[in-house]
């Protein structure tokens, strides 16, 4: 196989891994307030609390197999990016610190910032994620170097904003199917409804950066009209959403979770079709695009690191499996609880 192809694929597993298991985290946070109480409040963060660490692995793998294979993207992408990489930093640290300092105090004034805190951080990440992905979809402008030119400007604009509303929504119904899972009584009829509230929130944003995608980016498509297989995996997109409401009618979260992790994996998989070869689209100037084989490391580095990918990636694979092996079933709270 060609490396370059092959660690643009390993990404889009990273990436996808990443949305799929963090992104739950980053709903319940965002639903925190759906917990009217401190125990349901507590219950939430119960749900999230021993797992979140462990999802966030995928995240620091994603970036450091693309400092590995595409050293001049890394680079492009964390300077011209900073701001919102700094942005998802603190609220990523923001978070943890509300999780962990929420209990130490025994008093509702200090839980209720910390909550804040969780609710708030949640919020700002996945937000920012989507407009991190708009502005890259979208293209930014780059000089004949590959290096980022332009300013926060240029990656926030109607687009982008329109593809991170898109992400909370459908993290808020990833959120809201996990939670399912693991509560009872009246939190669980409660984040019932939050989930199909988020769902129609989340379907009104997807139709409508699909239509402005159709639209505004004839460059995101090209790969659609080169190569048709492509469309077999909108179909899937489309079925997944649609599971999404029947699953939660026919009480089945099991389902309805199932069906938000694939609508989170095939949104990654057309996020990596649209930009491909890219890994990061020049507009107005597309020829200064960074593509898996201008911004890739040698193939003698390439296919050394595939070995490391090929050892390592059983062992992240297999940790996650056992954490949430270990931590299954409803969330019950006692002392040792957060």
């Amino acid at each position: 196989m060609d490396l370059n192809i092959f660690w643009f694929l390993l990404l889009g597993v990273l990436l996808a891994g990443y949305a799929m298991l963090d992104g739950f985290d980053l709903g319940a946070g965002i639903l925190h307030f759906a917990g009217r109480s401190d125990h349901e409040r507590r219950i939430i963060l119960n749900a999230v609390g021993p797992l979140w660490d462990g999802n966030e692995v995928w995240l620091v793998t994603f970036g450091g197999a693309m400092f590995a294979a595409f050293p001049e993207a890394y680079a492009t992408s964390f300077s011209g990016f900073y701001a919102a990489f700094m942005a998802v930093l603190f609220a990523l640290i923001f978070r943890a610190v509300s999780i962990e300092f929420r209990g130490k105090v025994h008093s509702a004034r200090w839980r209720f910032v910390w909550d804040v805190g969780f609710s708030v951080s949640g919020l700002v990440a996945t937000f920012v994620f989507g407009v991190a992905v708009g502005a890259a979809i979208s293209g930014v402008p780059l000089n004949q170097r590959g290096i980022f030119i332009g300013g926060v400007k240029d990656q926030l604009h109607f687009y982008s904003v329109l593809v991170g509303l898109m992400a909370v929504t459908l993290f808020a119904v990833h959120g809201a199917a996990y939670l399912i899972l693991k509560t009872d009584g009246e939190l669980r009829e409660r984040l019932y409804k939050c989930g199909w509230t988020a769902w129609g929130l989340f379907l009104i944003c997807y139709l409508l950066t699909t239509i402005a995608t159709l639209m505004t980016l004839p460059h995101a498509t090209a790969n659609f009209r080169d190569h048709p297989w492509a469309w077999a995996v909108v179909l899937l997109s489309i079925l997944a959403i649609a599971n999404v409401p029947r699953s939660l009618f026919n009480r089945a979260p099991a389902q309805a979770f199932a069906s938000t992790a694939a609508t989170i994996a095939s949104l990654v998989v057309l996020f990596g079709i649209a930009l491909f070869p890219n890994l990061i689209t020049s507009l107005p100037n597309p020829e200064n695009s960074l593509t898996i084989y201008s911004a890739a490391s040698s193939q003698k580095t390439l296919g050394i690191m595939a070995i490391v990918a090929g050892i390592g990636m059983p062992f992240v694979i297999g940790y996650t499996f056992l954490v949430y092996w270990t931590f299954r079933g409803k969330v019950e709270i006692d002392h040792h609880s957060y």
